[in-house]
């Protein structure tokens, strides 16, 4: 007789369409794992509850998409940092905001709320890291030092530090009260995405691009190990609340770590693809993940897992013997020294000597008030946020295990599935198709459904736009078909591969091309190649480098880019779109006040070749940009990132109407 099995390590809880436009960023409260915020290109920030389909409530009042989110310890109050760089900080029990406050000049990339005290810490793309007072509204000090953008930020458990990893490829440590750096950690060799302080001792972890995970140790200021992965980039990771081990989010993975010596206890394949963030609660580790518009919820039973070296695997170094690991409570480094309760008043930060405060101003007031916080349904958002003061706090705190779904028991008794092996036969049964909480129209059954191409390919995606399995499987004749031919299965397999190396045989050779003229420090030349050639796409892989460095831009070569951004504004391809923009912002910003002055200027007396020619070229470039300000003006209309793009390219255009 056939049981069903019901034991797994890793299962999907929930998917959900979170947002009407692309979701740019979610985080998962740590406290107690089961409060969820997303924010949108649509610029709202949703609230929802892990494993329930409707929304709890909607935070807006941005104007541009969502870059960063963080909840804080108690789970009362919530951080939205925006693409144009404002920060805005709401209060969930009382569903109203709180602050507004500005001062970065471009996206805010990290947030984190001290763990005591209201403050909160800010990572931009302008690379400045700042301490915002929540309830005096003002910047408290900025930190300077990262020469790219601050991707992570994280303050230490008893508040006296703060740690930033950023794309420059390195780790700083900040002291807060005295306003200074401790000691910059170098050693990754790629962009660090993530940062983690360790719960209990001096002991700091970070995760890279370069696919390795490093710890620190904060007395000595050295590495304590570095774990190496041939894997993909790691995108977030968590320390185990008693800080036995470390759980290190891959791509479609989970890794636990051990790090004195260096070693991997355990190896997870979950489905969740870039899982975006990681919490602990009952037991269970729940990790997030979203691509375009929808958001997946994935558990990990962690009594399942090992963390431990009683049956040690994977990455264990040679040159080291095995050392037992140090039992739970006892610590090699120094403990933090944590306040006897939250409420304890945080210690004196030192203040900016730029007087950075800002004052309360009507502008402030005015976005204050057109903030506001829609609830979807009362009765979900009073079951989630008791008032202050009451005992229970958000969410209940029934906090029962999610139950993992059983096994589908025809293919268990088939295949003769033993309870011990139900981790390792779920990853090859079909997905359990999880009901829609999108209230959709009812189609009828004889319509056929067809799946149309979307109008803009996006630049991020899982799988190339259009592309079916089917296309590379043999067609079977009759359902009693089952077993292929070597030969013939090949060739449909084979089928179009030949074009395909055509195709990237000939891009190859054409940035081949434009880099041989590029080494000759020719960058006008390099432009002119790569429009002769005639290839968008050559076109966008040289912008994307010019436009790293803006002194590289001169009035030639906006003579001759201009008529491309135009092509590049009116592409189907987000990423062409993106880079025409990109393109055009540094072209308006460095040349349109020089254009319009020249063009407005008198008339030299006398012959002056070079101001005639100078002259030449501004009214080349104003003709270009008049062309290009119809485009703009039409696309500005648009919702989500692109939108907001548009919308200021329009601005700054305003002076050629």
């Amino acid at each position: 007789m056939a049981v069903a099995v019901t034991t797994k390590t890793a299962w999907k809880l929930q998917e959900i369409t979170a947002h009407s436009s692309n979701v740019s960023s979610l985080v998962l409260g740590r406290s107690s794992g089961r409060l969820l915020a997303t924010g949108g290109d649509d610029c709202r920030v949703n609230i929802w509850s892990v494993n329930k389909p409707n929304c709890i409530m909607s935070l807006t009042g941005h104007t541009t998409p969502i870059e960063s989110l963080q909840i804080n310890t108690n789970e009362e109050l919530i951080v939205a940092g925006s693409q144009s760089g404002s920060i805005r900080v709401w209060d969930l029990e009382a569903a109203k905001i709180l602050r507004t406050l500005l001062g970065h000049k471009a996206n805010i990339c990290s947030l984190d709320f001290h763990p005591f005290g209201s403050f909160v810490a800010s990572g931009s793309l302008d690379t400045n890291i700042k301490l915002w007072d929540v309830r005096r509204k003002g910047c408290v000090f900025r930190y300077k030092g990262h020469t790219e953008a601050v991707r992570c930020l994280r303050f230490s458990p008893d508040g006296k530090w703060l740690a930033s990893a950023a794309d420059d490829h390195t780790v700083k440590l900040w002291d807060l009260a005295a306003g200074k750096i401790v000691f910059e950690f170098t050693g990754h060799t790629g962009p660090v995405n993530v940062v983690e302080f360790h719960p209990n001792e001096y002991l700091l972890a970070s995760g890279s691009s370069d696919r390795t995970v490093r710890f620190w140790d904060l007395e000595k200021f050295q590495v304590v190990s570095c774990i190496e992965e041939e894997a993909t980039p790691v995108r977030c990771v968590l320390f185990n609340p008693d800080g036995c081990c470390l759980y290190s989010g891959f791509q479609d993975s989970l890794r636990v770590y051990g790090w004195e010596p260096e070693r991997c206890f355990d190896v997870v394949l979950v489905n969740w693809g870039k899982v975006a963030d990681l919490s602990i609660c009952t037991n269970q580790l729940i990790g997030v993940s979203f691509a375009q518009s929808t958001v997946s919820s994935f558990v990990v039973d962690l009594s399942r897992v090992t963390k431990s070296d009683s049956i040690p695997h994977g990455l264990i170094r040679d040159d080291e013997p095995l050392v037992p690991p140090t039992p739970t409570g006892s610590s090699l480094r120094r403990i933090y020294d944590r306040p006897s309760t939250s409420c304890s008043k945080p210690q004196r930060v030192k203040h900016n000597s730029e007087s950075e405060r800002r004052s309360p101003s009507s502008e402030d007031d005015r976005d204050e008030k057109e903030s506001k916080a829609e609830i979807q349904n009362p009765e979900d958002y009073k079951e989630i946020f008791q008032p202050k003061n009451a005992i229970c706090r958000t969410p209940p705190r029934n906090n029962e295990p999610f139950p993992a779904p059983p096994e589908d028991e025809p293919v268990a008794a088939k295949e003769g599935v033993k309870p011990s092996q139900a981790a390792d036969v779920q990853t090859a049964l079909p997905k359990q198709e999880l009901p829609d909480p999108v209230h959709r129209l009812p189609i009828a059954s004889s319509t056929p459904l067809t799946r149309t191409e979307p109008s803009v390919i996006p630049a991020a995606r899982n799988e190339p736009i259009g592309l079916k399995a089917s296309d590379f499987l043999p067609a079977v004749k009759n359902q009693s078909q089952t077993e292929l031919v070597d030969e013939e299965a090949m060739s449909q397999i084979r089928k179009g591969h030949e074009t395909m190396c055509v195709v990237l045989t000939s891009r190859h050779k054409n940035l081949d091309t434009v880099r041989a003229v590029w080494s000759t420090g020719d960058i006008k030349n390099s432009v002119d190649s790569a429009v002769a050639i005639n290839d968008l796409s050559v076109v966008v892989d040289l912008l994307n480098i010019v436009n790293q460095k803006a002194s590289l831009w001169k009035l030639d070569l906006c003579t001759v880019v201009l008529p491309q951004i135009e092509k590049l504004l009116q592409s189907k391809y987000e990423s062409y779109v993106q880079t025409g923009c990109t393109s055009l912002k540094l072209i308006l910003q460095r040349f349109l006040p020089l254009i319009t002055d020249i063009l407005t200027a008198q008339p030299s007396v006398g012959v002056d070749i070079t101001r005639e020619e100078r002259l030449h070229k501004c009214k080349l470039c104003y003709k270009q940009l008049k062309n290009i300000s119809n485009i703009v003006k039409n696309k500005s209309g648009l919702s989500g990132r692109h939108g907001s793009a548009f919308r200021e390219l329009h601005l700054l255009m305003g002076v050629l109407e």
